[in-house]
């Protein structure tokens, strides 16, 4: 699935990531990724892949079009989820095997 400029834009706002963290992360310029989401420029389909890559890592899910409607963006954890799992990334510390 290839994402729109405005799902790009829709993701961005979902995930509460600023324009130059995501196209930073995507590899992008951000006047780029300004054109993009505003429907004034296209992206290469690679450059759209790692877009779509770290909008995704933030929580983001694209939804395509199907026959109950049009193309999508929503939030794979809620708000709380996502500072819960930054907390817990930005933690460190000793980690050890699973096995019981």
């Amino acid at each position: 699935m290839t994402i729109t400029g405005p799902q790009a834009r829709a993701a961005r706002a979902l995930v509460r990531w600023p324009r130059d963290h995501v196209a930073r992360g995507a590899g992008l310029d951000e006047d780029t990724l300004r054109a993009f989401e505003s429907g004034n420029a296209d992206l290469a389909p690679d450059a759209a892949h790692r877009l779509q890559t770290v909008l995704e890592s933030g929580g983001a899910v694209f939804l395509p079009e199907n026959r109950d409607g049009g193309v999508g963006v929503r939030l794979k954890f809620t708000a709380k989820d996502v500072r819960a799992i930054d907390r817990m990334e930005n933690e460190g510390g000793a980690y050890g095997s699973d096995d019981v």
